[in-house]
C-alpha cells in the first residue's frame, strides 16, 4: 500500500500495471497480504485510534458549527463497540473465503480438442470514494487484494488522520511481500477525484460510498461505471398477519441498532387493518427506544394517547426522507398492491421487507419490489456483507449490473472466456458439403 502523491494519471496508470501482476498471484500469496495487514493493524491499535480520536473532535466542532451532519460522527468513530473487532474480524474473515479467482462457470466442447471455458478474473482497478468510515481502509483492501483486483482509495477530510494512520500501518505490512505496493494506492487531496474520475483508460470501476449527494456527483463526472447507492430509504411493511410481537422487535432493531447505517428502516407501512392490534405496540415499543414518529392521519390517532411518545404530523417529504436517525416516517396503506407502489416509488431500490404470515403474501412482495434486497420477516439490517458470509464489503449496490446488494468478493470479479484449441481454422465449420458442425456440448464443471 502507498500514499501517493502522484499525478492521477501516473497512479492510476501505476494501479493498471500492478493489478496485472496482482491476478497473476496464488491465493496463498494474497492471503499472507491479509494476514499481514491484519496483524500489523491489530499491533497498531492506539496509535490509530488516537488520530481517529483527533478526527472525531473536529468533526463534532464542524457538527456544532453546522458544516457537518451528526450522523457522519456515528460513522467515522473506530471506537465505537463492535467496530474495532468487526473490523479486523473482516480481514480474517475475506482471508478463510475461497479464492474467488480462476473458478470454472461454463465449459462447452465447441469441437474435439476445441474446448470453451467461462472463467472468472479480476475486474482489474477500482477507485474507491468514501466518507467518514475509517475501516472502508482495511474493508477494500482486504477485498481487492483476496480478488486480485488495484485499487485506489480517496477518503473524506473529516477522516484523514485516520486513514493516513492506517494507510502507514498497512504499507510497512505490505513491504516486501508478493502484492505490489501500487496495488493499493491512498490519495489524499481532494483536487485528485476530478482527475481520477477521468482516467477511463485506467481504471475500471468507481465505487463511491458516502451520501447521495457524493454518489450522485459521482455518477455525473465520469465515464467510468459506478457501482454504488445514493440512498437507503428502507421501508418496512407491517400487515395484520404478523406477529406482532416478534414485528416489534424487529422493527426496533431496522430503526434503532445502528440509525445512521444505510440499511435502517426509515418509512414503516402499516396496513390499515393492523393499526390497532399491530402499530400500537410497535409505536410503544419504538418511543421506549427513544424513536419520534411523523406519521399520517390514520396512524397518529392510533397512538396520540401513548405516554412519552413523540408524533409530528407526516408531510410528503418525510416518505422520501433518510433520516439517518431515530426518526421513523409511518404511513397506512391498504393493500400490499399499495406498499409495493409506494416503495418502488419512494424507496430507493435498497432493502424493503414485509411482516406477515401469508406465505403467498411475502413471495409477491418479494418478486415485486424493486429492490437489491427483499425480505420477509427479517430486519433490513441483515443487509451487510458480513452478515451475508460475504467477510465483508466493498458497499452496497442498487445499481442493475453485475453486482447488486452488499458487494463482496463475487461482486469484484468479472469473467473472461479461455478457449484451448488445437489450431482449427473457423472456415472449416458450418453447414454443407465438407463443412462441421459446432458440437455445443455442455461439459462437466
Amino acid at each position: 500500500m502507498s500514499l501517493t502523491n502522484a499525478t492521477a494519471e501516473v497512479a492510476a496508470a501505476a494501479a493498471k500495471t500492478a493489478s496485472f501482476a496482482l491476478a497473476a498471484l496464488p491465493a496463498s500469496d494474497r492471503n499472507a497480504a491479509l494476514d499481514a495487514i491484519h496483524d500489523a493493524l491489530a499491533g497498531a491499535r492506539d496509535e490509530i485510534l488516537t488520530a481517529n480520536a483527533r478526527d472525531l473532535d473536529r468533526a463534532r466542532q464542524a457538527v456544532a458549527q453546522g458544516t457537518l451532519a451528526d450522523s457522519l460522527v456515528s460513522r467515522l468513530d473506530l471506537g465505537r463497540p463492535g467496530k474495532w473487532e468487526d473490523m479486523l474480524k473482516g480481514i480474517l474473515d475475506v482471508r478463510d473465503l475461497d479464492d474467488p479467482l480462476g473458478k470454472v462457470h461454463m465449459r462447452t466442447r465447441l469441437d474435439d480438442d476445441l474446448i470453451l471455458e467461462r472463467v472468472s478474473s479480476p475486474i482489474g482497478v477500482l477507485l474507491v470514494i468514501f466518507e467518514a468510515r475509517p475501516e472502508v481502509i482495511a474493508n477494500i483492501a482486504s477485498l481487492a487484494i483476496k480478488s486480485g483486483n488495484a485499487c485506489i482509495l480517496k477518503g473524506g477530510k473529516e477522516s484523514t488522520e485516520s486513514f493516513v494512520a492506517m494507510a502507514a500501518v498497512m504499507a510497512r505490512a505490505l513491504g516486501g511481500g508478493a502484492v505490489p505496493s501500487a496495488a493499493v494506492q491512498l490519495v489524499t487531496s481532494r483536487d485528485d477525484i476530478a482527475q481520477l474520475l477521468s482516467q477511463d483508460r485506467y481504471i475500471d470501476l468507481v465505487i463511491p460510498r458516502g451520501s447521495n449527494e457524493l454518489v450522485r456527483a459521482v455518477k455525473a463526472d465520469t465515464r467510468i461505471p459506478v457501482l454504488g447507492h445514493a440512498d437507503g430509504l428502507c421501508s418496512i411493511y407491517l400487515t395484520a398477519d404478523a406477529d406482532a410481537q416478534k414485528a416489534a422487535r424487529a422493527i426496533v432493531d431496522a430503526k434503532t441498532s445502528y440509525p445512521a447505517a444505510c440499511n435502517s428502516v426509515e418509512t414503516l407501512l402499516v396496513q390499515d387493518t393492523a393499526l390497532l392490534t399491530h402499530f400500537r405496540p410497535v409505536a410503544v415499543a419504538l418511543a421506549a427506544a427513544g424513536v419520534s414518529l411523523r406519521c399520517d392521519p390514520a396512524a397518529a390517532a392510533v397512538v396520540s394517547d401513548v405516554p412519552g411518545i413523540v408524533v409530528q404530523p407526516a408531510v410528503p417529504a418525510d416518505y422520501d426522507t433518510e433520516f439517518l436517525a431515530l426518526t421513523l416516517a409511518v404511513k397506512t396503506v391498504s393493500t400490499l398492491d399499495e406498499a409495493v407502489a409506494h416503495i418502488n416509488a419512494h424507496g430507493s431500490h435498497h432493502t424493503d421487507a414485509i411482516f406477515t404470515a401469508d406465505a403467498a403474501d411475502a413471495e409477491r412482495f418479494m418478486a415485486q419490489v424493486d429492490s437489491a434486497g427483499a425480505y420477509w420477516n427479517a430486519s433490513t439490517r441483515v443487509a451487510d456483507g458480513m452478515r451475508y458470509g460475504f467477510g465483508t464489503e466493498v458497499g452496497i449496490s442498487t445499481s442493475k449490473i453485475h453486482a447488486r446488494g452488499p458487494v463482496g468478493l463475487e461482486g469484484l470479479t468479472i469473467y473472461k472466456y479461455k478457449v484451448r484449441g488445437d489450431y482449427q481454422p473457423t472456415a472449416q465449420y458450418g453447414e454443407g458439403d465438407g463443412r462441421r458442425p459446432w458440437k455445443h456440448e455442455a461439459m462437466p464443471i
